[in-house]
């Protein structure tokens, strides 16, 4: 999927840093932890390019503080959940055709630098 219809924006949140209630065990339960979440998103960016104003554009920075509202705000016991959730509030945007959302939980194994989910969503 790395091809991009002509006119085709993609946008990469890179390293979006949060802290949340993520995980399973009581440690996670009762203290926030780091997670670092990527965003990519493809819209039709025609219009924008053409008129060259923000409201033929995708709005990175409305969808980016959605994402920091719903981290900051909730509780998750499950990457996948957290994962699918951000995606989800992507996907509410009309203008996204394609998203994908990447969350990282650094230090959740041992010996490992991190563990990450991936989930994407596409409109037909």
């Amino acid at each position: 999927m790395n091809t991009l219809t002509p006119g085709t924006a993609r946008i990469h949140i890179k390293n979006l840093s949060l802290r949340t209630f993520i995980g399973i065990n009581d440690e996670e339960i009762a203290n926030k932890q780091d997670v670092l979440i990527n965003v990519i998103v493809r819209y039709p960016a025609v219009s924008a390019v053409e008129i060259n104003q923000i409201e033929h554009a995708l709005n990175y920075r409305t969808i980016t503080k959605e994402l920091i509202r719903h981290v900051e705000d909730n509780r998750f016991a499950l990457l996948e959940r957290l994962t699918q959730e951000l995606l989800d509030l992507v996907m509410r945007h009309p203008q996204v055709q394609y998203a994908e959302v990447e969350v990282d939980k650094p230090h959740a194994l041992r010996f490992a630098e991190s563990v990450s989910i991936t989930l994407s969503a596409q409109r037909t």
